[in-house]
């Protein structure tokens, strides 16, 4: 959450820097009627478009009708180089240059960036120039608008590695965890059954010697003992029922899937995971199996891919019976969908428990997988 407000006040600075920047601009316009160059329309058209374009180039490759970020890059520095060329000897309006750069060096690669900086530098000097200065004027201020730039790029790059960073660093953690929760499942199972081993083995064997030995008792004795001695076969016989209704209950006790899951999907730093698990969904071994690397690898998705803020997954018992996982985040998406090696062990992975896969990446990304009931495994061509 104070990510997100410091992003908010920046964004604000900004604003606030860009009708610094060009209120001066139109005072003069209003007062003597000479502050730009040619039109003063035109002027304000790139000045306005600018901004649109400045706006759009986070956004572009989101939504439905998605654009290439460079596109709107590329507008926003034709439209500041403009605006500073025909803005005349008023304001700082070059530091909207600079702002094109940074942005650039986050959303574009280097080698566009670079170049933008090259662009704007000679946007600068051109402008400086033309406005009858000396050239130790047009050397000194066309090196300060450059050395802003360059400041940005690095700042921004410096940024992106970091941001890189901790993306790796969230995708080892949840693989940690997605291995931590597999094993803590296994580990459980396995004492589990040897619970059930023990308790077979040792109650079960001797309390059906002892309902043995009490019968063939109840056939020695005559009178009251008797009595006594049938009480306690049928004690006995009951209690070796318990032993045994004990370890069956061990043997066929379903997964903690909810645990498991929310092991994974627990305080990621972004996406936000928002899990949810349905409380009649019970599965065997190989499907949480399935459903704990088929999470893993939707949130290590998420983390690498989407530029998602949050991600929701839902797990419910289908109509027809079986388990169905639905995930989906709030990111970019993509238009073309390819499967990589993740996403198609993901695939791979519910084909293996007769079940299905399918992916949309229209609106974010969303992942559908459905398992049938009793999984059984199946042979994949």
């Amino acid at each position: 959450m104070r990510k997100e407000r410091l992003e908010i006040w920046m964004a604000l600075a900004g604003l606030a820097i860009y009708l610094v920047v060009g209120v001066p601009v139109v005072v003069v316009e209003f007062t003597s009627g000479d502050a730009t160059r040619g039109p003063f329309w035109v002027w304000l058209l790139c000045y306005v478009g600018y901004l649109a374009a400045m706006v759009a180039v986070p956004t572009a490759d989101r939504g439905p009708r998605r654009v290439n970020p460079a596109v709107f890059a590329a507008l926003a520095v034709v439209c500041g180089a403009a605006t500073v060329l025909l803005a005349g000897n008023h304001g700082v309006t070059p530091i909207l240059l600079v702002f094109a750069a940074a942005l650039a060096a986050q959303f574009l690669s280097v080698r566009v960036a670079v170049g933008i900086v090259a662009v704007n530098t000679a946007v600068v000097a051109t402008a400086v120039f033309s406005h009858g200065l000396g050239w130790p004027d047009v050397l000194l201020t066309t090196a300060l608008y450059a050395v802003l730039q360059v400041l940005y790029l690095f700042t921004a790059w410096t940024e992106r590695r970091e941001q890189v960073a901790n993306e790796n660093l969230a995708v080892a953690h949840a693989e940690l965890r997605s291995a931590t929760a597999l094993l803590a499942e296994s580990s459980q199972a396995q004492e589990r059954l040897r619970i059930a081993r023990e308790l077979h083995d040792l109650l079960g064997h001797k309390l059906s010697a002892l309902a043995l030995n009490l019968e063939t008792a109840n056939h020695r004795v005559r009178g009251e003992a008797s009595a006594d001695v049938e009480r306690s076969r049928l004690l006995a016989k009951e209690l070796l029922a318990d032993v045994r209704s004990t370890v069956g209950d061990l043997r066929s006790r379903p997964p903690e899937l909810r645990t498991a899951l929310d092991t994974i999907v627990r305080d990621l730093p972004r996406p936000r995971g928002h899990l949810t698990v349905a409380d009649d969904v019970e599965v065997d071994e190989r499907c949480i199996t399935v459903l704990i690397r088929c999470v893993q690898e939707i949130v290590t998705n998420a983390i690498r891919h989407s530029g998602a803020e949050n991600l929701w997954i839902d797990v419910r018992t289908r109509d027809g019976g079986g388990v169905e996982l639905h995930a989906r985040d709030d990111g970019r998406g993509t238009a073309a969908l390819r499967l990589g090696h993740g996403l198609t062990g993901l695939r791979e992975r519910a084909e293996e428990l007769g079940g299905e896969v399918s992916f949309d990446g229209r609106g974010g990304f969303a992942v559908r997988l459905e398992l049938p009931p009793a999984a059984v495994p199946v042979a994949v061509s």
